[in-house]
């Protein structure tokens, strides 16, 4: 609308100049023609009355909402300027006005159009995400065929084909084939990740190497993309502190605009020069329209969350994004948070004679058809070390451990239970590494030659996030005062995964054995402190605790409670998010200072010149050149929020490929 009716005026307003006394005393004298004074007035009605009719519509709202602001101001200085202009034209003033009134249209409605193209673009994160997703997708017909159907027409459960460098047009699950899909529209992670029979894949992202079947598990509005369209748009739409100091500061800058306009029309017609208080007036309320400053803040916001979009942050509530640029203390839940929420292989020890793959290969084995966890662990820790062995005859001994019989000989395994049933004693030689493993707080299990001989014992741990150290490093590097870890497991547990992620002792806050309804109350106990704490968390009994922290961060893989409760949401499971949150939030905290100082410190200057001041000394600013001054500001404003593009918010370097890690005789994990 802004760029339609700023062409028009444009060309109505060139007319307007080239017959006025501007380009007279410029160019010379303009070839005089019938109707050549009619040219200002009804064409600079038209542009009055066209052109500014969205400012004077927008000056009427204010008025009727009590709530004056930027339109208000640009109506009456447009208003103003043209009841002078029709003054001048019946002969009350000497003025030739016209040219002014329409320039001043013109240059208003051309800084409005940048100032909207600046905020659409920056909004175009929302355009963006929806078109990660296809308009047809290949749905499975019963018979096997398969036919194209619009995505708008997908139901949940009906099972669809991706090939290779397709789009996933809806939320599900892979119910045939394994693809690397390439996920970084939705978590910010640039690596591909596979997926298989049983995984769930999420709409938008891409099958890059080969082809799956999927069942569809939400359609429409359901999707994860759509929340994460939800999310942005609301975050984009709310208000933080910035934006209410700057609404309340254009507030106070119409009455200051509005008592200096008074004060010039007094004086300048009390000292005989009523002509020049007109100018004087149009030109103070001119260079007081708050265009810098009523996009200082909302520039910034919707550049950040973009920004933040595109990186796999999804900013659900603005303050919450404001205030960790001040957090204190980050407090992050341990399971599937710092840890991968998965049991891994990290240690093996054999007796004299056996050796570590052939344990390996042997407890497998046994564990093949157990479906435990750690059973699970064993089994995947085996295959690079020649897999398991084939047995027969598996039976669970429920409490204790499993057994199964290998080439006609019966092994079992299992933890210290299984040896205190079996009468077995753990040898010398497995005794020391499997207590030191113990008290770092590993599962320990056996394979025992039945009916008592100890062959192996294992370590098994949750592993902890490669990139969980980094995460804490990067927030040590930015001034955060204490890093905590709450869990409920047990103290070794607890106190060997923060000594593996670094943790100093006397500084950084370990919280073990804490039960999920208490969660929040360690939160509390930290803001008692006095500090202003961030909550990381994933899971639904972390969601007390996210809505109590003073920012509550939840990680994309977890589960719809806790990421309700949060107010900023990492979709990737990577905890090096948390660090740049706090990135984001101090650089757009920063901008968002900048440019209200700058818009505040141009009406500061500008309002006293354009009132006249220094007119003695021969400085004065017509409306025009207050227009044009007021645009700058505008756009000294937009080009330093685009400045936010620039901020880094990926990691500081790929992670380290996953993998079993081998502690020997160590400390687990």
């Amino acid at each position: 609308m802004f760029r339609r009716r700023f062409w028009l005026c444009l060309a109505l307003t060139l007319p307007i100049v080239a017959t006025s006394h501007v380009a007279t005393d410029w160019l010379g004298r303009f070839p005089e023609f019938p109707g050549r004074s009619l040219v200002g007035p009804v064409l600079g009605s038209v542009v009055f009355w066209w052109g500014g009719w969205p400012f004077l519509v927008g000056a009427l709202r204010e008025l009727r909402d009590r709530a004056p602001g930027m339109m208000l101001l640009i109506g009456m200085a447009i208003s103003v300027a043209y009841a002078a202009s029709l003054a001048t034209s019946v002969g009350a003033f000497r003025l030739d006005f016209w040219w002014e009134l329409a320039a001043l249209v013109t240059i208003m409605l051309l800084g409005h159009w940048q100032e909207m193209r600046a905020i659409g673009q920056a909004r175009g994160a929302l355009a963006a995400l929806a078109a990660l997703l296809p308009d047809e997708a290949e749905r499975v017909r019963p018979d096997g065929d398969t036919e194209r159907v619009p995505v708008a027409g997908l139901r949940v459960g009906d099972v669809l084909l991706v090939r290779p460098g397709g789009r996933v047009p809806a939320d599900g699950q892979v119910v045939e084939g394994a693809a690397e899909l390439d996920e970084s529209m939705i978590t910010g992670e640039s690596r591909p990740v596979v997926r298989s029979a049983g995984d769930r894949v999420v709409a938008g992202t891409v099958a890059t190497d080969s082809a799956v079947r999927l069942e569809v598990g939400a359609v429409g509005e359901e999707t994860t993309l759509a929340g994460i369209q939800r999310m942005v748009a609301e975050a984009q739409r709310s208000s933080g502190r910035a934006q209410v100091l700057a609404d309340r500061f254009a507030a106070w800058l119409f009455y200051v605009a509005a008592a200096t306009a008074v004060v010039t029309v007094l004086v300048w017609t009390v000292i005989g020069r009523p002509g020049e208080a007109v100018v004087r007036t149009v030109t103070v309320l001119v260079i007081a329209c708050p265009h810098a400053l009523g996009l200082a803040i909302p520039l910034v916001v919707a550049l950040s969350t973009a920004v933040a979009a595109r990186s796999g942050i999804l900013v659900k509530n603005r303050l919450a994004l404001e205030r960790m640029r001040g957090v204190d203390a980050v407090l992050f839940d341990k399971t599937g948070t710092l840890t991968r929420g998965e049991h891994v292989l990290t240690g093996v020890a054999t007796t004299a004679g056996t050796g570590e793959d052939d344990a390996l290969r042997l407890a497998a084995g046994v564990e093949a058809d157990s479906e435990h966890p750690l059973a699970r662990a064993v089994v995947a820790a085996a295959g690079p070390h020649g897999g398991a062995a084939r047995a027969a005859g598996f039976r669970s001994l429920p409490g204790r451990g499993v057994q199964a019989t290998i080439d006609g000989t019966e092994y079992a395994v299992g933890g210290p239970a299984l040896l205190r049933e079996l009468g077995a004693d753990l040898p010398a030689e497995l005794d020391a590494t499997a207590g030191d493993w113990a008290a770092h707080g590993a599962a320990v299990l056996h394979l025992v030659r039945l009916p008592r001989t100890v062959l192996a014992a294992f370590a098994l741990a949750d592993e902890v996030r490669p990139e969980a150290r980094e995460a804490i490093a990067e927030l040590r590097a930015q001034g955060v005062r204490t890093i905590a870890m709450i869990t409920g497991d047990a103290g070794p547990v607890a106190r060997a995964v923060a000594a593996d992620l670094g943790f100093r002792p006397g500084v950084d806050e370990v919280f073990a054995e804490v039960l999920p309804a208490d969660k929040d109350e360690k939160v509390a106990e930290l803001q008692r402190r006095g500090l202003t704490v961030a909550m990381v968390g994933d899971g639904v009994n972390d969601a007390p605790a996210l809505a109590r922290a003073d920012v509550g961060l939840a990680i994309g893989a977890g589960t719809d409670v806790a990421i309700e409760s949060a107010g900023v949401v990492l979709a990737s499971s990577d905890p090096r998010g948390v660090a740049a949150v706090v990135r984001l939030s101090r650089a757009s905290y920063r901008k968002m200072v900048q440019n209200l100082a700058w818009a505040a410190g141009y009406n500061v200057v500008a309002l006293p010149l354009a009132a006249g001041v220094l007119a003695r000394a021969g400085v004065t600013l017509s409306p025009a050149a207050a227009a044009v001054l007021m645009s700058a500001s505008t756009i000294v404003v937009a080009l330093n929020a685009q400045l936010l593009r620039r901020v880094r918010l990926g990691p500081g370097r790929p992670d380290p490929a996953p993998g079993v890690r081998r502690c020997g005789a160590g400390r687990a994990g």
